[in-house]
């Protein structure tokens, strides 16, 4: 499957609270990680748009659940990130909440792409999430992100590593993509998984 041709793209909504959620009409992939993972990068880069989804450097910038309409089509959902430790207790909790219900309940949700820096290994948090993804039978796209940061020895000792930590989930070193919101390496490859989900 090739990159669809992609001729509408928009806001939708922010979802602060489960019952803000829209019908489930359309087909969904939801975008999940820690903070500053580069989410709203890889989503402005797959639409080959700049500033369709905010970008900040600053870590916990995504405060609600995003909903972006494609072609009419699907939704892309950007999460909340997780993990900022200066973000509020109190917020942090209502962000877990709203992201667990929505993984676990939402009938509509076709796969999940994982973002992972590759420069660390996956935490409590992550682990936690991969537990809870696939007891509930989703598909998960696993994706490293920034990879025009890492040299080609550094990948694959990054790869090896994170292979090893999520091997308890059936991870395997070839169900990752590499992916560089800079360069689009791993955009392609990225579209033809997503849309294996969405159209199949």
């Amino acid at each position: 499957m090739a990159i669809p041709r992609l001729t509408r793209a928009e806001f939708v909504l922010s979802v602060h609270r489960a019952e803000q959620l829209p019908p489930p009409r359309l087909p969904e992939i939801a975008f999940l990680g820690r903070s500053n993972v580069g989410k709203s990068s890889l989503i402005n880069a797959l639409l080959g748009r700049h500033r369709l989804v905010r970008v900040s450097s600053t870590p916990g910038c995504t405060r609600a659940l995003n909903f972006y309409r494609i072609n009419n089509r699907w939704h892309f959902v950007d999460l909340p990130g997780f993990g900022y430790a200066k973000v509020p207790r109190k917020l942090q909790a209502i962000w877990g909440r709203l992201i667990m219900a929505y993984l676990k309940g939402r009938e509509n949700l076709r796969g999940v792409v994982f973002l992972q820096d590759p420069r660390r290994l996956p935490g409590e948090e992550e682990l936690f999430l991969w537990e809870q993804l696939l007891a509930r039978g989703r598909t998960v796209i696993p994706v490293l992100t920034k990879a025009d940061k890492l040299k080609r020895g550094e990948r694959s000792r990054a790869l090896r590593r994170m292979a090893e930590v999520l091997a308890p989930f059936g991870v395997r070193e070839e169900d990752f993509l590499w992916f560089s919101a800079v360069t689009h390496e791993g955009r392609d490859r990225l579209w033809r998984r997503m849309r294996q989900c969405l159209e199949g």
